[in-house]
């Protein structure tokens, strides 16, 4: 099943088919919202094979996301990202529902 609700930016798209070349298989980026972190709620990344019964699928240009159906409540209207800096490259959720995240950018209150 796929959603809307959740989107893949071009960047994010791009570093899951890099990443699924780099291991010769095809992979999809599993995020999740647990509990947990200084604020409240933590985003969890996992690179999967196959999805859960009953996750939901984002999809853009060959690059697959997925996510469960609990986590998409608190993702309504996200994107997910994958910024490479000096700092350091990783992907990062753009949640217009947080109110508030910690300095980390993994934590996050809604």
């Amino acid at each position: 099943m796929t959603t809307t609700d959740l989107t893949l930016s071009p960047a994010a798209a791009k570093r899951i088919q890099a990443i699924g070349a780099e291991e010769g298989r095809p992979i999809m980026l599993r995020v999740a919202v647990e509990g947990g972190g200084c604020s409240g709620f933590q985003y969890q990344f996992d690179l999967v094979d196959a999805a859960e019964p009953d996750d939901l699928k984002v999809e853009r240009d060959g690059a697959a996301a997925l996510v469960d159906v609990v986590s998409l409540a608190l993702l309504k209207g996200s994107e997910i990202d994958f910024v490479d800096e000096l700092a350091g490259a990783e992907f990062r959720i753009r949640n217009p529902n947080a109110k508030s995240s910690c300095g980390c950018g993994v934590s996050f209150s809604i």
